[in-house]
């Protein structure tokens, strides 16, 4: 359709390899919210760049996904990636992803969905994920990992995830991926033409 994508955990993710490469304290969270605002962080075709250099799959293995709540939960890095992501759409059309997009950064969005799997099908994905990248983790240890990262997002303070008033609900079990852009297609197209 012609929209840009924005893959907003990739810049959390990009927020957490830094403070990994730069070996900051955890429980420093205002050099976290420093780091955020001075990483040079680009988003382009589908590959992640922070401070020159692609980090598209680093920012994909398991200790990041396991430390990127570190960033998530931070309020000062959440003000600083919102800006950046109003910014990266301001004037054009934008398909974003992430738990806060519709509640917290584009509460006005012409069309809100909101994704669901039951848990096993989630964990089932990761792990096929991670397989491709070249980890092998067992199917338990990644519904755990997956399960622990979902009480912390339901329970975060800013940017929880919640389902955004008037979002679509879309269960995808049992959907190849094009068939569940298939019918997010389908439900923008008619209301583009309503």
């Amino acid at each position: 359709m012609g929209f840009a994508f924005l893959d907003t955990g990739a810049m959390y993710r990009a927020v957490t390899l830094a403070a990994v490469q730069r070996r900051l304290d955890w429980d420093q969270p205002a050099l976290l919210a420093r780091l955020a605002v001075e990483i040079c962080l680009r988003l382009e075709e589908g590959r992640v760049w922070l401070d020159g250099h692609d980090v598209t799959a680093a920012i994909r293995t398991s200790e990041i996904t396991a430390l990127t709540r570190h960033a998530a939960d931070n309020p000062q890095v959440r003000q600083t990636l919102v800006e950046r992501q109003r910014g990266y759409a301001r004037g054009r059309d934008v398909v974003t992803e992430g738990r806060d997009q519709a509640t917290v950064v584009f509460p006005d969005a012409e069309c809100k969905f909101f994704l669901t799997a039951e848990p096993e099908e989630r964990a089932r994905r990761r792990q096929r994920d991670l397989a491709r990248r070249g980890e092998r983790l067992e199917f338990g240890e990644v519904l755990s990992g997956q399960q622990d990262r979902d009480e912390g997002d339901v329970r975060r303070a800013v940017g929880g995830l919640v389902k955004a008033p008037g979002a679509i609900e879309v269960a995808t079990d049992g959907l190849s991926p094009e068939e569940v852009i298939d019918r997010l297609e389908a439900i923008v197209r008619s209301r583009m033409h309503s």
